[in-house]
């Protein structure tokens, strides 16, 4: 895997303290498989701020993507969901503190975070994507050594254009970048490709993407503590039958419009 396939949401190295992981990460003494179905719930964690993916409707109900799939994977497991919204700088270490029980919440997979968690999946794939308002003077990767950059706080992204050298500002999550990308705050966004090229499909925003030669796909996996290899199997068997029984395309055609395997 070369460093560039492993930049995406939320990055490690770098951030460790920041995310309260001054614990150290220690391995399941026992598998928490039987735990989980003793409980009879599945407690899966996500940003609520990353739409189409993961967000909070009108009726205050957390929706999209990645719960639709949790919730899935969960059915299939004979368990209940319940979905915890938590900062995104913040969501290993809360994971790490037995919080909730995986992050499903669009996370790469990485060789860093392998090394304190383990991953599920990838259960969809995408790559990095570089936005700024439609008719910018800003429209080449040269030019942003000299503008706002604007990143969600935690992304890889954020340290992806900070090892750039750019001018950095930091936002919760993309509701929010998207906003002060309209209102001219940053002069351009870091971002997934495929979340905000649904909004600008959708006619939400006017934006003109900046070419990124460097950019390659990636995929998303489901984060969950290490040492548990029966949880990771019978998670994995859920998502791969959902795979290919068609109940994953029904989700992605729902939330996203197409298949992002």
């Amino acid at each position: 895997m070369t460093s560039m396939n492993m930049l995406r949401r939320g990055f490690l190295a770098g951030s460790v303290a920041l995310m309260g992981m001054s614990f150290a990460p220690l391995a399941a003494s026992a598998d928490e498989l039987a735990t989980i179905k003793e409980a009879g719930v599945l407690r899966i964690a996500m940003s609520g701020q990353y739409p189409p993916f993961n967000f909070v409707n009108e009726k205050n109900e957390v929706v999209g993507f990645d719960p639709a799939i949790g919730t899935e994977i969960a059915k299939r497991m004979g368990l209940k969901t319940e979905i915890v919204t938590t900062a995104w700088d913040g969501i290993i270490g809360g994971l790490l503190a037995n919080k909730y029980d995986a992050v499903v919440g669009s996370m790469t997979i990485t060789e860093e975070r392998d090394k304190v968690i383990d991953f599920v999946g990838p259960y969809y794939n995408t790559k990095r994507a570089i936005f700024t308002k439609a008719g910018s003077t800003v429209t080449t990767l040269e030019q942003l050594k000299d503008v706002k950059v604007g990143v969600t706080l935690g992304e890889t992204h954020e340290e992806w254009a900070r090892a750039q050298g750019y001018d950095v500002k930091t936002y919760k999550g993309l509701p929010e970048l998207l906003l002060e990308l309209q209102n001219g705050r940053v002069d351009v966004i870091v971002n997934d490709s495929i979340p905000v090229m649904l909004a600008m499909k959708e006619g939400q925003y006017d934006l003109a993407v900046i070419d990124d030669p460097s950019a390659e796909p990636f995929g998303a996996g489901i984060a969950i503590r290490e040492g548990n290899p029966e949880l990771s199997a019978a998670m994995q068997k859920a998502l791969d039958d959902m795979m290919a029984d068609g109940t994953y395309l029904k989700i992605a055609n729902e939330w996203v419009g197409g298949d992002i395997r």
